[in-house]
């Protein structure tokens, strides 16, 4: 069970403002990574500073995703890599990759990652928000906040 969690928060659309890294070898936790990430302009929707509580001014002296990635790539290149509804957290690495103009190929990872979502759902889980799973096989859980959500999501997967 060698595998990477992640779990970004959004700004507006697809622009991070904080992501959470946990790295997995052979089962153990080894490693945790979480940055705020000044999105572009440092412009927020009001939905999601309601969902996490991230406001502009958490994010102003704040590295912008460009500055920040190497420490992803670092993380994720050549891993399996795992999220929690894993199309929205891949589609954030992948529009902000290529907002910036980096090369998703580089990171050679799977197109599709490992998602919690459908496993749980699989398992028979009704419903299968984060919140949900962890509830269910009592995992401790500080929801939205991106270390926290791909922690939860590490240890979801290391129960499947």
């Amino acid at each position: 069970m060698t595998f990477t969690a992640i779990d970004f928060e959004t700004a507006t659309a697809f622009h991070p403002c904080s992501v959470g890294i946990v790295t997995v070898e052979n089962g153990v936790i080894v490693d945790e990574y979480l940055t705020l990430i000044k999105p572009p302009k440092n412009e927020y929707s009001p939905f999601t500073i309601a969902v996490h509580g991230i406001y502009p001014r958490d994010t102003v002296n704040a590295k912008t995703f460009l500055q920040v990635y190497p420490e992803i790539k670092k993380r994720l290149q050549n891993r399996v890599i795992v999220a929690h509804n894993e199309s929205f957290d891949r589609n954030v690495l992948a529009k902000s990759m290529a907002h910036y103009g980096l090369n998703y190929d580089d990171l050679n990872i799977n197109s599709r990652w490992e998602c919690t979502v459908k496993i749980y759902k699989a398992k028979g889980l009704k419903p299968t928000k984060l919140s949900d799973c962890c509830r269910e096989m009592k995992i401790e859980l500080n929801h939205h906040e991106a270390l926290s959500d791909a922690r939860a999501c590490a240890k979801l997967y290391l129960l499947r």
